[in-house]
């Protein structure tokens, strides 16, 4: 079968997303058996468009890099938001894309929340709406039968939930500990070099690593999104956002930095999730990690999670936890799975 795709959100990683899917497309047929067109993508500042027959990725992308957004595109549709979208393009897929909103998940949530009951797959990177809303929004995709995809929630392209509900499936995962934002890895990798805070925040920002305002890396609410999806969907838990003690970096100082070094370790920002009698509890701080410990070894933007499991004690992934193509990979990763599920 052939997939039909409304794409919502054409940001970085939404152009990432649209990239692959040009770039791949043979590639995926021949070796997956899978085809698709992109029939609509809707953004608020980009423009929209849809096109029943599929629309042209490469002029779309050209639009972009030449104009800021796809107004111009020579034809279907224009105009139309992100619900009209979802509900009237025909699409079986949406790809949700849209900023993350820590306080209601809107509006990716409603777009979620529409798309499943309107019968559609979704695929998605937005923490917000599955930090906040994965029960409901899980047991809506199963009543509608269909298949609710957020591998790239947690470390974009690097495959930590399709590693722990898949290739660890049958291993009782305790215990979840980890850098999940390649942000503040960043910051104190260049810091442990002797670089003092203020200035390798300015240069997170100038390389594209931080935003302008770059609260939810530093003061750690990123983690804390991903942390809550790991232990809900991973470990089984029920935790809320407010649920998860949080504690950011911007009080480490350069002493403490050369402190850590004179005891042989290094700070992370840590996310951890325990599972005890039951019950999830989680937190994320900074950490002195002893040389020994994996984690001591990531630098950089590179993120890592350890899984505690009782079948094979520890078992370690690692690599990229952000980026234009890494992040749009997750949904590619996503859309083969949803593929791959229906045509059992």
């Amino acid at each position: 079968m052939s997939f039909r795709i409304a794409i919502i959100g054409l940001g970085t990683v939404g152009q990432g997303f649209v990239e692959l899917l040009r770039e791949k497309r043979t590639y995926l047929k021949n070796k997956y058996t899978l085809e698709y067109e992109v029939v609509a993508i809707s953004d608020p500042v980009k423009g929209s468009v849809y096109h029943d027959e599929g629309l042209d990725l490469l002029e779309i992308l050209s639009l972009v890099k030449k104009d800021g957004n796809i107004n111009g595109y020579s034809s279907g549709n224009k105009g139309w938001d992100s619900l009209k979208t979802i509900k009237e393009t025909g699409a079986d897929i949406i790809a949700e894309i849209t900023p993350t909103n820590l306080d209601t998940g809107d509006p990716g949530t409603t777009f979620i929340r529409t798309a499943l009951q309107e019968g559609k797959h979704v695929i998605t990177t937005n923490k917000g709406p599955i930090a906040l809303h994965y029960r409901e929004l899980n047991k809506l995709a199963t009543e509608n039968n269909k298949i609710l995809k957020f591998e790239g929630t947690v470390l974009s392209g690097t495959p930590a939930l399709n590693l722990s509900l898949s290739t660890l499936a049958g291993a009782d995962i305790t215990e979840i500990r980890g850098i999940v934002n390649g942000t503040t890895n960043y910051i104190f990798t260049k810091m442990d070099e002797g670089r003092n805070y203020a200035e390798v925040l300015k240069e997170a920002q100038r390389l594209g690593y931080a935003e302008t305002k770059p609260d939810a890396d530093v003061e750690g609410w990123d983690a804390l999104a991903k942390i809550v999806i790991l232990s809900n969907v991973v470990m089984g838990a029920d935790i809320k956002v407010s649920d998860v003690e949080r504690k950011g970096i911007t009080n480490i100082t350069q002493s403490d930095i050369q402190q850590a070094k004179r005891e042989n370790k290094r700070y992370k920002l840590i996310a951890r999730a325990c599972k005890k009698n039951g019950k999830v509890n989680a937190r994320v701080s900074p950490e002195k990690v002893e040389e020994s410990d994996i984690l001591f070894h990531i630098s950089g933007v590179n993120n890592a999670i350890v899984f505690k499991t009782d079948a094979l004690d520890c078992v370690t992934i690692s690599g990229p936890g952000a980026g234009r193509i890494e992040t749009g990979f997750s949904l590619l990763n996503d859309l083969i799975s949803i593929h791959q599920t229906t045509i059992k």
